[in-house]
């Protein structure tokens, strides 16, 4: 009985945490502008995102402590998986005239800053 209760507990503290779970969101960038996801210090995180425009978006690594890295194309309808190390911000550009939309799944370290850049 105290290692079910002792179990339970866990299991409820690790799902009550919002530090290590998943979040989604349907994002909308305007044009010629960025959504950075994780300009803040953090874990390690992973990020579904399906791109649900007309058009490109470009995905950059950007540690928080400078610099960018392993840029990606995303074309119309795509969807891809990248893996954002601890403290790197992933960038999110619309490089179009038109708004752009993405289809985000994040898991793992989900206290993660969220903005826009233009």
């Amino acid at each position: 009985m105290k290692t079910t209760i002792a179990l339970f507990a866990i299991l409820l503290l690790t799902t009550s945490c919002s530090v290590f779970g998943s979040l989604t969101s349907i994002t909308t960038i305007k044009p010629n502008e960025s959504f950075v996801l994780g300009n803040n210090e953090h874990g390690t995180f992973k990020v579904k995102l399906k791109n649900l425009s007309n058009h490109d978006l470009k995905i950059i690594m950007a540690p928080i402590s400078g610099g960018t890295h392993s840029p990606i194309t995303v074309r119309p309808n795509e969807t891809t998986t990248v893996k954002a190390e601890s403290n790197t911000a992933l960038i999110i550009e619309n490089n179009s005239n038109e708004a752009a939309s993405v289809d985000l799944y994040v898991t793992g370290d989900t206290g993660l800053s969220m903005g826009y850049n233009k």
